[in-house]
């Protein structure tokens, strides 16, 4: 991943997935981080794994600033998003 000559959106989310599915949600935090500091913009896939990395790390400040940022791009009307947000709260 880090030799990858361009990182998109897709491998960005797939490694913030894969981290997170194992149990390594700050990884997932911190790739996330650095994906936007890259100018990668977010999807739908992305803010619903990092969520579930935040719920599963207790991260709930950096779920208050991923949530705004959901809202800011106008996703939380999504159901699967929603249902994310929930998660992450509860």
């Amino acid at each position: 991943f880090h030799e990858m000559p361009k990182r998109n959106v897709v491998s960005w989310t797939a490694m913030i997935a894969a981290c997170a599915q194992h149990g390594h949600g700050k990884e997932s935090l911190q790739l996330f981080r650095h994906m936007l500091l890259e100018g990668v913009t977010p999807n739908k896939i992305t803010f619903i794994t990092i969520l579930d990395a935040c719920a599963s790390t207790d991260a709930l400040i950096e779920g208050r600033l991923i949530h705004a940022n959901i809202v800011e791009r106008g996703f939380e009307s999504d159901v699967v998003v929603s249902t994310a947000i929930v998660n992450m709260y509860g």
